[in-house]
């Protein structure tokens, strides 16, 4: 395997190198900001609602509070991952 989680077709999807998995369930900052910024768009697209602006204009756009919560659950699960 390449390391494309196998779909030859889509390089653009690798998956995280395990000496940086290792190393951000260690804590080092930039591991785990290596591993945040890997899934950064699959929780962009979690935390995707439907938002007003001040006229009550709705378009969807991030909720930060969700994906903030998002990222710091997934920083949690990550320090507590045991890669033996």
């Amino acid at each position: 395997m390449n390391g494309t989680n196998g779909k030859h077709e889509c390089p653009e999807v690798a998956l995280v190198p395990y000496p940086i998995i290792v190393a951000a369930t260690k804590g080092d900052p930039e591991a785990m900001k290596a591993v945040v910024q890997h899934f950064s768009g699959y929780i962009a697209s979690l935390s995707m609602r439907k938002l007003y602006d001040e006229r009550g204009n709705a378009y969807y756009g991030v909720d930060e509070d969700i994906r903030e919560r998002l990222q710091a659950k997934l920083m949690r699960t990550v320090l507590r991952f045991k890669a033996d």
